[in-house]
């Protein structure tokens, strides 16, 4: 059984049903434990007194916030969940957004919502409702000490919840602005005959972590003292006109850069839809 990040009550107007969040997705790698060079032993973290000079329990540990330099305002566990907002235990949900309406870019975690077997009806008129209208719900939710915007979309039968970054935690100064370069509109045809050739439905069983393979490789090799895989790092790619590198890009990928004849404009033209359709 998964363990449960979150449990409590969705609100949809005055219709209240208990739900609990799972959490959707990890990333995996490849875990390494830090080790004293000299006899390979394992190093453990240890919790230190700057102002004792000794280390301390980790029930010894107080959260402290600091006000000024070397001036903290210490906190409770119980303090904290004193003040916790309504939200840490039901998810209302504030308003519902059409199903394109909010930008990837704020999404942070997803997690599961799973309903409760003994009250399933309401879950899955909700689910119903969110499907039919082509809609999201945006909620708040309270957990892991901060307080979410999420959004909660239909899938599958089911629900899943996304937690959303707040506008002031996008780092807008980061990001580039839009380049004022000219192209032509023939460039721009072949760009998206292009696009065309190496568009595809998304099949995310397709991809796998190339990095963390090697790695896992790297240890077996090593472990059984095998010689040491390495993989060549392509050259950096000669810098050359974009027209010709549109073209070059298109060869690849078996698209007709050159106009068809007319005589045979018919028969070549359905080898290229043939070619997309395959691809």
């Amino acid at each position: 059984m998964p363990a449960t990040v979150w449990k409590g009550f969705l609100s949809f107007g005055l219709v209240s049903f208990p739900v609990r969040l799972f959490s959707a997705a990890r990333a995996e790698s490849v875990h390494f434990h830090m080790l004293h060079k000299t006899d390979l032993s394992r190093v453990k973290e240890v919790w230190f007194c700057a102002e004792e000079n000794k280390p301390i329990d980790r029930s010894d540990i107080a959260k402290g916030y600091e006000v000024s330099k070397g001036e903290y305002v210490t906190v409770e566990d119980d303090e904290l969940k004193n003040i916790a907002p309504t939200t840490a235990t039901t998810m209302e949900i504030l308003q519902f957004v059409a199903s394109d309406d909010v930008d990837p870019l704020y999404f942070e975690s997803s997690y599961y919502v799973a309903h409760d077997e003994k009250v399933s009806k309401p879950y899955a008129l909700f689910t119903a409702a969110l499907a039919e209208a082509k809609h999201h719900a945006i909620a708040k939710l309270t957990m892991h000490n901060r307080e979410h915007v999420v959004l909660i979309r239909p899938t599958g039968g089911g629900l899943v919840l996304h937690t959303l970054y707040y506008s002031d935690e996008l780092h807008k100064a980061n990001k580039a602005e839009a380049p004022k370069s000219k192209f032509s509109s023939k460039e721009l045809e072949m760009a998206k005959t292009l696009v065309g050739q190496l568009t595809a439905s998304f099949k995310p069983a397709d991809f796998h972590d190339t990095y963390r393979e090697n790695v896992e490789r790297l240890i077996e090799e090593k472990k059984k003292s095998q010689e040491i895989t390495t993989i060549k790092q392509p050259r950096k790619p000669p810098a050359m006109d974009l027209m010709e590198a549109l073209k070059r890009s298109l060869k690849v990928h078996g698209a007709a850069v050159e106009k068809p004849q007319k005589s045979h404009g018919r028969a070549t033209a359905k080898k290229i839809a043939t070619k997309r359709k395959a691809a």
